[in-house]
């Protein structure tokens, strides 16, 4: 088993890529704390990892707050005893464009997808030092690494994040702490409706998807369980000498 014995922490993990995330690094031997703001989805994860024998703890919070963001850390270090690996995955859309930008809308955005990774990060690496190491992996976009003409502000905090890890990449060094960020493609989670249409029109979504796989060369979406092998990759003592990289998981979208 490729973590076993290892104290891990996910975040946004009741559905999607931190679902398929929860059950691949348990399945991998992890002890897994799952965070997510959904009390009733972590309860039905919760209930489906025990009837796998793979029994998780959970932790309800709104990572949207700074409260939230640190507590739901040290929350998962008591659960655990400690922390080796933090996925912190969370993330929204945000706002399609910025004429007439509601604040509010951005501001939610920027906290959600910038801000928890901040935090979370600054609060779980005293928890590694005391481990003796860890791992570290942020959820970015390849709107982080190309800009995105139809989500400038969801790809203003995605390149935020990347080059939030290219920092703490070299802070940490030293704390034997890696930190590494995965850069997903167009995958299909409960999150893409949103993504391909704001107003979650499914006719006005299929059109931009089709739309869209014109321009990935695999011709596909992604699936959540491939990132989460991404991650476990990342996580894994198999990336020991690999720390502040963007791992593109992307169909070959940006290779053009």
């Amino acid at each position: 088993m490729r973590l076993a014995n290892k104290l891990a922490v996910i975040t946004a993990a009741a559905s999607g890529m931190g679902k398929a995330g929860v059950e691949l690094f348990a399945r991998e031997g992890a002890r897994v704390a799952a965070v997510d703001v959904n009390a009733a989805a972590l309860a039905a994860l919760a209930a489906e990892m025990a009837a796998k024998g793979t029994p998780i703890e959970t932790i309800q919070a709104d990572l949207s707050s700074v409260d939230g963001a640190r507590g739901s850390v040290h929350a998962a270090a008591d659960k655990l005893g400690g922390i080796d690996i933090l996925w912190a995955h969370a993330g929204i859309p945000g706002p399609a464009g910025i004429e007439n930008l509601d604040l509010d809308a951005y501001r939610k955005a920027m906290t959600l997808n910038v801000d928890s990774a901040v935090f979370a990060a600054g609060e779980v690496v005293g928890h590694m030092r005391r481990r003796g190491g860890g791992s570290v992996i942020f959820t970015a976009s390849v709107s982080g690494i190309v800009g995105s003409r139809f989500s400038p502000v969801y790809s203003a905090a995605k390149f935020a994040v990347v080059g939030l890890t290219k920092s703490l990449a070299q802070t940490f060094a030293p704390d034997k702490v890696r930190v590494n960020v995965v850069c997903p493609g167009v995958t299909d989670t409960p999150m893409l409706l949103e993504f391909m249409s704001r107003d979650r029109d499914p006719v006005k979504a299929a059109a931009s998807q089709a739309k869209f796989l014109e321009s990935v060369p695999l011709r596909r979406l992604c699936r959540p369980e491939e990132i989460a092998h991404a991650a476990l990759w990342l996580a894994s003592d198999d990336a020991s000498y690999v720390t502040g990289i963007e791992l593109l998981v992307d169909g070959g979208f940006t290779c053009q």
